[in-house]
């Protein structure tokens, strides 16, 4: 098969899988995961159930997939803001505030059904890792530059940060994330 040819057709393959992944998070945040069907996600699709089939074999499995791709996103979106900037401080801020953003974006999430489908993946452990990491890497930097106290251990620093920004989720405006990701940020400072 020509180059062209298969790159077109993985190119088309991952439009339709968005469009399954897509399709499915909206139904299931309109009517609820146990009331969305296969046949009710194909036509919400545009495409047909056989096809459908073809992706994927049910409704939690589609749902899987597509909390696999937001948490990629998500550590993508927090190594971006992490780059974005130099300086301890700045880097810690920006990661602070942008994982304070994110939860705050997923508040209809952790409400439903969906999040106890969505949290029982494995991914979601490594991804909480992952995240954990970033945090102590850059509380580490932030201490060494004598900006965040040094007489915590930097596994306690990064779990009150993620915990205190879990807040997020229930806070109405991006003014109340900030808010308190500067509230979160001077419990950090040495005294």
């Amino acid at each position: 098969m020509p180059r062209l040819w298969s790159e077109t057709i993985d190119a088309h393959r991952r439009e339709v899988r968005d469009a399954i992944l897509d399709a499915t998070v909206a139904l299931v945040e309109e009517h609820g995961l146990l009331s969305v069907t296969m046949s009710q996600i194909a036509e919400a699709s545009g495409i047909g159930r056989a096809t459908l089939y073809k992706y994927f074999p049910d409704v939690e499995t589609i749902v899987h997939e597509w909390h696999e791709r937001q948490i990629g996103r998500h550590l993508q979106e927090l190594a971006a803001a992490r780059d974005r900037v130099v300086g301890a401080p700045e880097r810690l801020f920006a990661v602070l505030e942008t994982y304070a953003l994110i939860a705050q974006g997923s508040r209809g999430h952790h409400d439903s059904e969906l999040a106890a489908v969505m949290h029982r993946a494995h991914r979601v452990a490594h991804a909480e890792n992952e995240v954990r990491r970033m945090m102590k890497e850059l509380l580490k930097d932030a201490v060494d530059a004598g900006m965040v106290r040094g007489d915590v251990p930097l596994d306690e620093l990064a779990t009150y940060c993620l915990h205190a920004l879990s807040a997020s989720n229930r806070l109405p405006s991006k003014t109340a994330v900030r808010r308190l990701v500067e509230v979160t940020l001077r419990g950090l400072r040495p005294e």
